[in-house]
């Protein structure tokens, strides 16, 4: 037995099932190993921003942590973008990345890099394997880290020889350690401020789509209390019969509105809201500066306990019909095309407990009201604002719940980043329905040049901003990738091919004209 295969028995033993690749030669062996093991399911992702983007997706799903197969410094740096948005999502990934073998790493080889460095800077926990006999037990500490605290990014570098050579057996992870919890006196303290008039609570995590966004409806109720959640979360539930809560707003002119006059600001899994970016002129955050804020549980801490705990101080009022999200489902719109009217037209035809993966950008603001008007959905956001996001975390929600239909919501230039992983729905079959909203633009560059008070542009700005001459073929590019697709510009074509997309299973995309 050589340290390769001890790797894949331990990740197996230890409860991981898939595994996202894009490997290297310093991986062959592993990829050997892998072979040997057909009850590990093996995705094979076309750029490692697909990679990264899809173990993302899978744990948001799930809840299970997932492997990366990733090959050597430059490999895990074109992962980066995504695990940043993995990170800032809280999701659990192991990351494996080959490297020379430790007796080669002296010489200037064309691809060595530094695999430490490049890891330790968005990863939680990361290890350089020293012998092959280790292996075993580093591979399972990776995964302990990365269900830590939540989920964590833990990355695992194993030169090429400690896959080679031999080794003894596999290890099982143990337990994360348990989370910590605020003290009975730090919820006591939070439940005297949310008692007073104006108060809000806000909330993250697994509150956003777990019967813990019930228990929190019911605190919030019984004390009076507003009841919201941040902009960018990982996972949240929208549309009918889900619990009535404020969600914040892109711009940070608007959720100052939103928190304008609040006596205290308790945040439960979640971190203070803070700007997207610093404005001239404008705070960094939000919140009045007369609001108590009391951070009173981070995201890395005991969600689940701390409402428990906020319940018993301030009890729990009953729910009514009145709490939740009415039944308003809105008929396909007809007409002239509009991005109002395409998420009317969405919310009418995507079916109960989608999965609705959004990177619109701008296109998003303009859906939205129609989709809060769609039957009971998941939707997961881009929380680290690293675009690419959309198509790979599609793919990854996709495989996590393959009963399920999934819509991702795409730009036209963010789409660009990552559109291999059409490529990956065609050939694993996935039910995945794109729509691109081609602008033909980077919308949101000329948006935040705006906000940073420049309103004239001039032909440098416009050639950085326009993604025409040439003008993408969004219909050509996925048809290559294997994925039928089709061109609309009025919402009697957007209504056909939706519709025909929600009837039947398989990758799908859609090019809207907007």
């Amino acid at each position: 037995m050589n340290g390769a295969e001890t790797l894949v028995q331990t990740l197996l033993a230890s409860g991981v099932r898939i595994c996202f690749a894009n490997p290297g030669t310093s991986e062959m062996h592993f990829v050997a190993a892998l072979d040997q093991h057909p009850e590990m399911r093996c995705i094979l992702c076309l750029f490692e921003g697909g990679v990264s983007g899809a173990a993302d997706g899978y744990y948001r799903m799930t809840g299970e942590v997932a492997a990366t197969l990733l090959h050597l410094a430059p490999g895990f740096g074109n992962a980066f973008a995504n695990l940043h948005n993995a990170r800032k999502a809280q999701s659990g990934v192991v990351n494996i990345m080959g490297d020379h073998a430790s007796y080669h790493l002296r010489f200037e080889a064309p691809l060595k890099g530094d695999t430490m460095g490049v890891s330790q800077a968005v990863s939680h926990w990361t290890r350089a394997c020293s012998d092959a006999k280790k292996v075993a037990s580093d591979a399972a500490e990776a995964v302990q880290a990365a269900r830590a605290k939540g989920g964590q990014i833990a990355t695992l570098i194993l030169p090429a020889n400690t896959a080679w050579e031999e080794a003894s057996s596999f290890a099982v992870a143990g337990l994360p350690p348990a989370l910590h919890r605020p003290s009975l006196a730090e919820v006591a303290a939070a439940s005297r401020a949310l008692r007073t008039p104006g108060a809000i609570l806000m909330i993250d995590g697994p509150a956003l789509h777990s019967d813990l966004g019930l228990l929190a409806k019911r605190l919030t109720k019984a004390c009076g209390a507003r009841l919201m959640q941040p902009f960018f979360a990982a996972r949240f539930r929208r549309g009918a019969g889900v619990v009535k809560m404020e969600r914040m707003a892109y711009r940070i002119e608007d959720n100052q509105k939103l928190l304008a006059g609040a006596s205290s600001l308790v945040l439960c899994g979640t971190a203070r809201p803070a700007g997207f970016f610093a404005y001239p002129g404008l705070p960094s955050t939000p919140d009045d500066p007369d609001t108590r804020l009391i951070e009173l549980c981070s995201r890395e801490m005991d969600i689940d306990w701390t409402l428990r705990a906020l319940a018993a101080e301030l009890g729990e009022a009953e729910l009514t019909p009145d709490d939740f999200v009415p039944l308003d489902l809105p008929t396909p719109a007809e007409g002239p095309l509009t991005l109002a009217k395409v998420g009317e037209s969405i919310a009418a035809l995507m079916p109960e407990e989608a999965i609705l993966v959004d990177e619109g950008i701008t296109a998003s603001a303009h859906l939205a009201p129609g989709l809060r008007r769609a039957l009971a959905h998941d939707v997961l956001t881009i929380t680290g604002g690293s675009i690419g996001f959309g198509l790979p975390n599609a793919v990854g929600a996709a495989l996590a719940c393959p009963d399920r239909k999934v819509v991702v919501l795409e730009g036209d230039g963010s789409g660009m980043y990552t559109l291999q992983s059409l490529w990956t729905m065609a050939r694993e079959g996935l039910d995945v329905t794109t729509v691109i909203f081609a602008n033909r633009g980077y919308q949101i560059l000329r948006e935040e040049l705006a906000a940073m008070g420049v309103n004239e542009v001039g032909r440098n700005a416009q050639q950085m901003f326009d993604v025409e001459g040439p003008q993408l073929d969004w219909v050509a590019l996925s048809q290559g990738h294997g994925v039928q697709a089709v061109r609309v510009d009025d919402m009697a074509g957007f209504n056909a091919a939706f519709a025909q997309a929600m009837g039947q299973k398989g990758p799908r995309l859609i090019e809207v004209v907007c």
